[in-house]
């Protein structure tokens, strides 16, 4: 939100500067993102001057251009070609001199010494629209008599810098939306730090009926979603151009000018924090609003000319027919104000913040007016707005206030009463900050101390104090008005020892992990959690029924909890594909969620849901490419599979407690999974489905592989790895080639190795594959390695035949592999 410096200073006064303006600011919890200065004209009129046309002759080459000499009251007059029609002898006038810049929008335009069908021009005499202090022309500028040649243009047209802070709203500070509502916090700092200073908002104490001509009934039918609504109407107004002094505080904060009438219900929002809306009063049917829901279904055409389609819980302003407004979100085209209304309804209300959350949601609209109705605005400020709007509407476009103020407020919110005691805020503080310190805080944030007693404090926080409704909430604002920074550290700290728990080892580990993997040439990306449900469609492993759903998802693209981290890698490859970057190596932790109805224990709420943490790599493109020593090298599967055998390894996982298989999951074209043997998962790798590459524009291979890094700590929960010394007793290596069929998967062969032998075999490698002639039909070969070794004595060959004979066997009989 932009705060401008100079329409704070309308309400609290001060006499620091915008830089330490900012500074307080943000140590008060309103942090200024930056501080820029702005000119009510751009460039600040410099290098113009005010000139006195000394002759004027026509060009001798030219119907329409004039020799002229001008005098700028610094010696010599200069020469000067205009093209303007109204250019005359004596005339004052605004003259860019040589290296002046102009500026017309983004554009920048130099005045430069220049010769006009070869007559010298050493400067412009210029228009108003040139020089950005109008729109006109039509001619020159022609400024009066008394003008004093040789002034500087920009102290003539008091010309004044002004500076606007870019403030980071938090979302619980919906107090200081606006610029009193700053001024109001901005004041607290100020007392506290011993400035003088004084908090002042204008009066509308001139607020008054003028006749009763105009009266528009009020029915609040739903009082749930709109607790209160006040209206009032002003006739006759004359629906025109701002003053400049309007759109100019509107311009400054980045809001466009429209008309009078709308311009003030936008400066009273961003004065006040109060959304208004004005209707076209004559286009209120029946003469009676009526705050409602309607049907189901119901059509409603808002102020951009959209076509929407109405919920039974969007909130409306209507009147005895039709829906005129989406109530604090958006209007509609059937009420608004327009050049030819001349009767006007004001409306200041406030309503429940969730109606305007999810309505704002549905609707995928985000207004001025929803994102502070959403996060509650003060429901006791809206008569002073109201009030305020009236009385301008009356000074701006010359009406009349028509008719009672109406106020429709049955159930009026009442301040929220804390109790604090002081011992707990020196707790929280960290330093026993002096009692009156406390209370002139407190005093200056508009929070009532109704009752002290022994330490205790009763307190009545202000309603439009929404985040203030506990004790631990006034100690913070006492902290932050005094200072976080004033609040020392002590010389000895105190703590206490825990053991880790299961968070502080996974934590551990990750970056443990992390490291071995970013020093391979990896880098960590990080992803939403939020994804499309179109991504599961199709999909078996990832049904879309078992995704998590929000309930006021942001767009359809965001719209379910993530059930695997495959796609948002996929997203960050397009992503750097599409800049020309399509060599990667990714690796992310993250969560991934799902639900499971058939699991659904009434007893317990969150019993169908698991979030399980997940670690994902990604690898696409070339391994090596464009190297002098090395020929270009595409990356491979296999090179997936070492990353997450050495994962496995680095953890301590036994190969021999794991089932090595074929992966069944869908987003795979072929892939391996590896369970524990209760079956459950712990990691999956493989080649990315082309179907889902293509959904994704991708061409290159995509190797994925998917950890399910909470069941691998599970595995491995009993594990200590420790460095020990190698081995003094040498590995023995057995190969065997062996004739199997073409469907059976190394993998199988490495299973059952394992699974026979889990003691003395170290390492199972296949180092050739064979199919061709001279072999079976449907028959392949697989050349085996086997390591062997005992770590505690030199192997013989009686041990060795055993345990190949071993192996051999269960091959033999469990995949029906033959010796060649």
């Amino acid at each position: 939100m932009n705060i401008s410096y100079n329409w704070l200073k309308e309400y609290v006064d001060f006499d620091l500067s915008p830089k330490e303006v900012a500074d307080a600011l943000t140590s008060i919890g309103l942090e200024v993102d930056k501080v820029e200065e702005i000119q009510t004209v751009k460039g600040g009129l410099e290098g113009m001057f005010i000139g006195k046309v000394l002759t004027c002759e026509a060009h001798p080459d030219s119907d329409h251009l004039h020799v002229t000499t001008v005098d700028l009251g610094k010696g010599e007059p200069v020469q000067i070609v205009c093209g303007a029609p109204n250019v005359a002898v004596g005339q004052k006038v605004v003259v860019a001199t040589i290296g002046t810049k102009l500026y017309k929008d983004e554009e920048c335009f130099t005045i430069r010494k220049t010769k006009l069908r070869g007559i010298e021009s050493n400067g412009m005499i210029c228009a108003e629209d040139e020089i950005g202090i109008g729109t006109s022309h039509a001619g020159i500028i022609v400024l009066p008599d008394e003008a004093v040649v040789g002034m500087p243009a920009k102290d003539y047209y008091r010309i004044e810098s002004e500076y606007v802070m870019e403030i980071d709203i938090t979302p619980n500070r919906s107090d200081a939306c606006s610029h009193y509502g700053v001024a109001r916090d901005f004041y607290a700092w100020l007392v506290q730090n011993g400035y003088k200073t004084s908090l002042h908002k204008p009066s509308v104490a001139a607020f008054d009926v003028d006749n009763r001509e105009l009266k528009i009934e009020v029915r609040v039918e739903n009082t749930d979603a709109c607790p209160r609504y006040a209206g009032v109407t002003v006739k006759g107004v004359t629906v025109q151009e701002s003053p400049t002094w309007l759109k100019h505080k509107l311009q400054l904060i980045g809001l466009r000018s429209i008309n009078n009438v709308v311009d003030i219900t936008n400066y009273v929002l961003m004065a006040y924090g109060q959304p208004m809306h004005c209707f076209d009063a004559d286009k209120i049917k029946g003469k009676e609003i009526v705050v409602k829901t309607v049907p189901q279904g119901t059509k409603f055409t808002t102020l951009d000319g959209v076509e929407r389609t109405l919920s039974e819980r969007d909130l409306m302003i209507c009147n005895m027919e039709e829906p005129m407004c989406i109530g604090g979100v958006f209007g509609g085209l059937v009420a608004g104000v327009t050049e030819e209304t001349k009767n006007v309804f004001l409306e200041s209300a406030y309503f429940n913040p969730t109606w305007i959350r999810k309505t704002a949601r549905r609707h995928g609209l985000s207004t001025d007016s929803s994102f502070r109705f959403e996060r509650g605005v003060d429901p006791n400020g809206n008569i002073y707005a109201l009030k305020a709007a009236a009385l301008l509407m009356k000074e701006l476009a010359g009406g009349t206030i028509a008719m009672n103020l109406v106020d429709h407020y049955p159930k009026p919110i009442q301040d929220q009463v804390v109790d604090l005691s002081y011992e707990k805020a020196v707790s929280l503080i960290g330093k026993r900050l002096p009692s009156d310190v406390m209370k002139r805080i407190l005093t200056s944030l508009e929070i009532k101390i109704i009752e002290e007693n022994d330490g205790k404090f009763k307190l009545r926080v202000p309603p439009y104090r929404v985040d203030v409704q506990r004790e631990c909430d006034v100690v913070e604002d006492i902290l932050r008005i005094y200072g976080y920074n004033k609040v020392e550290v002590p010389e000895s700290l105190k703590m206490c020892l825990s053991v880790e728990g299961d968070d502080d080892r996974s934590q551990r580990l990750q970056n443990i992990v992390s490291e071995r993997l970013v020093g391979c040439g990896l880098h960590e990306i990080l992803n939403n959690s939020l994804t499309a449900s179109a991504y599961y469609e199709g999909l078996e492993t990832y049904k879309p029924e078992h995704s998590v759903r929000l309930m006021n998802p942001l767009s359809n693209d965001l719209n379910v909890m993530r059930q695997t981290l495959l796609f948002g890698g996929l997203e960050s490859i397009v992503r750097n594909a599409n800049r020309k970057n399509a060599d990667l190596k990714f690796f992310e932790f993250g969560s991934c969620y799902c639900i499971d109805e058939s699991k659904r224990n009434p007893e317990v709420a969150l019993s169908p849901y698991t979030e399980d943490c997940h670690l994902g790599i990604w690898l696409t493109g070339k391994r090596v490419s464009n190297s002098w020593i090395h020929p270009d090298e595409n990356t491979s599967v296999y090179e997936l599979k070492a990353y997450v055998m050495n994962i496995f390894a680095m953890l301590g996982l036994n190969f021999g407690t794991v089932v090595f298989d074929a992966s069944d999951n869908d987003i795979y074209s072929a892939g391996i999974s590896v369970k524990t043997r209760i079956g459950k998962s712990i990691a999956a790798y493989g080649i990315v489905n082309p179907t889902i590459r293509k959904t994704f524009d991708i061409n290159n291979e995509v190797y994925f592989a998917d950890v399910n890094w909470t069941e691998l700590l599970n595995a491995v929960k009993n594990v200590k790895v420790e460095f020990k010394e190698l081995s003094k007793f040498h590995a023995v290596r057995r190969d065997l080639a062996l004739l199997i069929d073409k469907d059976v998967p190394f993998v199988e062969i490495e299973r059952v190795a394992y699974q026979t032998e889990r003691k003395l075999l170290k390492k199972v490698e296949l180092f050739d594959v064979y199919e061709g002639k001279n072999l079976e039909a449907g028959k392949k070969s697989y050349a085996v390695s086997f390591w062997l070794q005992d770590e505690q004595a030199t192997l013989n060959d009686k041990v060795i035949d055993k345990t190949m004979q071993k192996i051999i066997m269960n091959l033999r009989s469990r995949l029906e592999a033959k010796l060649r």
